[in-house]
């Protein structure tokens, strides 16, 4: 499979599917991810039906879409939900590749990530993203 993606979005709640349809709005091809399968086959088949956006069924597959550097965001919830999708992320990037965590992390815990993921030679951002559905969906 040749890597065709911008960007993977793991979350597929409602600021998750908003954000990933504003970035294919926007030109970019999104990689949709959720750990509960029906939700990325339910989006697939509804709101991402006829766009760029690829539904992955794994996070190999995920990570096999992107192009380098590849760039994962979680919109997951804070707290252990974001430090078990970095454990599972980080076998599978390399260095240079940059993980985003979108949601309202508490600061402390955005430090400890960011140092302990550096030392791995991957990127951490810790960037909460707010506005809500309609922010996510037609925010800039």
């Amino acid at each position: 499979m040749e890597p065709q993606a911008d960007i993977a979005l793991i979350g597929l709640a409602v600021m998750g599917r908003n954000l990933i349809l504003n970035m294919n709005d926007h030109g970019f091809t999104v990689v949709a991810y959720n750990r509960t399968l029906s939700r990325v086959d339910d989006f697939m088949a509804e709101e991402a039906k006829g766009t760029k956006v690829i539904g992955a069924r794994s996070i190999p597959e995920m990570i096999a879409h992107l192009k380098r550097p590849r760039r994962v965001m979680m919109l997951v919830k804070a707290g252990q939900p974001v430090d078990e999708f970095i454990e599972k992320l980080m076998p599978h990037l390399a260095p240079g590749d940059i993980i985003i965590d979108g949601g309202n992390s508490l600061y402390q815990d955005t430090i400890r990530r960011t140092k302990y993921v550096e030392s791995r030679n991957l990127l951490y951002i810790g960037t909460g993203v707010s506005g809500g559905e309609e922010g996510a969906r037609i925010g800039p």
